[in-house]
């Protein structure tokens, strides 16, 4: 099938075009052209002088539209957050698992993959925040499951997990080298995270290859004057990536613009997004703009990828080609051996998020 997209504003991730159309055919970006050198095998669709722009990757989302995966573990809660993902805009997810038993973590990986073998969309595979995380800094997530990490689990985790297992956030003080290694020779991103490490701790961890970090200044050490901690190293760090919550509850507005101008490219965004639910390990509870334990604690986000990109430009100075490629291209260079999502550009899938001028969805095209 060949189509052409046709009269929109065009944010490829490096520049932004007007006057030009979008060549798709089979689900891949053939090239950008005149509008008026679309061939006649080409069915026209006429964007209507609104926004396109490389759909949206969430690399940390636990649920959406009423179904928290952990505590509904089925093919069905998969269903109802990816649905709850193309609302903002976004059209590659990674579910994810915050700690807790490791029954509970296989099961999951059961899931993902019956969600696939029924068709299941956009889903990129399992993100495991924890169980090997340091205790102090555990936020909302179960103390009970925290554990150190042995070769001999994580090995298990590793031959369960083939193929769906693909990130990891972990504390890089409570794992030795060799587990870190073993992760990332595994194809596993591994993300820094929920961690009280020194600024010291953090570099010597980061100097083996870790790639990225989660929810910049929630759950870790804070960068003080005589304890530069997990920011401080993540600050001063040219290779690292992070991931920041941009919400204006999880970090305030002022500290994700601070961020952005020191880490530049490295910074992007997730949702970290829960829904309301009282059953389960984690019983979510919805306080009008965020999710909080029955106790009181944060517990996730009520963020769309959208509503990120529309809070950083218009409470974070941040350009909005900027803002798009946080949600995207960023995010999408993260994901192992990946080539063809993030851009629009010739070869890449054809993922698009088409909005209009005050950031609001139109609709999300998936494989064109």
């Amino acid at each position: 099938m060949k189509t052409a997209y046709t009269h929109g504003t065009i944010y490829t991730s490096e520049k932004k075009l007007t006057g030009k159309a979008i060549l798709v055919t089979d689900g891949v970006i053939e090239d950008i052209v005149d509008s008026d050198k679309i061939g006649l095998d080409y069915t026209i669709k006429d964007l209507g002088g609104l926004n396109i722009a490389p759909a949206f990757i969430d690399l940390q989302i636990y649920g959406g539209n009423g179904k928290l995966f952990s505590a509904n573990l089925d093919v069905p809660s998969i269903q109802a957050t990816y649905e709850y993902c193309l609302k903002g805009g976004c059209a590659q997810f990674m579910i994810t698992m915050a700690t807790n038993t490791i029954e509970i973590f296989l099961k999951g990986m059961e899931i993902v993959r019956r969600y696939w073998e029924q068709g299941g969309k956009g889903l990129l595979g399992l993100h495991l925040e924890g169980p090997y995380i340091n205790p102090a800094k555990k936020g909302a997530h179960l103390a009970d499951c925290i554990k150190r990490p042995t070769i001999t689990e994580v090995k298990m985790l590793l031959d369960q997990g083939r193929d769906v297992l693909k990130m990891m956030t972990l504390a890089p003080e409570v794992c030795d080298t060799e587990i870190i290694e073993l992760l990332m020779q595994n194809g596993i991103i591994v993300s820094a995270g929920h961690t009280n490490a020194t600024y010291v701790e953090a570099k010597n961890k980061f100097a083996i290859g870790i790639p990225t970090s989660t929810h910049l200044f929630n759950a870790m050490s804070p960068l003080q004057s005589r304890a530069p901690g997990m920011v401080g190293a993540l600050y001063n760090d040219d290779k690292i990536k992070a991931s920041i919550v941009a919400d204006g509850i999880h970090v305030d507005f002022a500290a994700v613009s601070i961020s952005k101008k020191i880490m530049g490219e490295r910074l992007f965004f997730i949702t970290d997004a829960v829904t309301a639910t009282s059953q389960g390990a984690y019983q979510h509870v919805f306080t009008g703009d965020r999710y909080t334990l029955p106790d009181g604690t944060l517990s996730g986000s009520a963020l769309t990828m959208m509503k990120c990109v529309s809070n950083a430009v218009n409470h974070c100075g941040i350009s909005l080609d900027e803002a798009l490629r946080m949600a995207s291209t960023y995010p999408a260079q993260l994901l192992t051996g990946n080539k063809i999502l993030g851009k629009i550009a010739k070869g890449f899938t054809a993922d698009f998020v088409v909005f209009d001028d005050a950031l609001n969805v139109n609709q999300v095209i998936t494989n064109g």
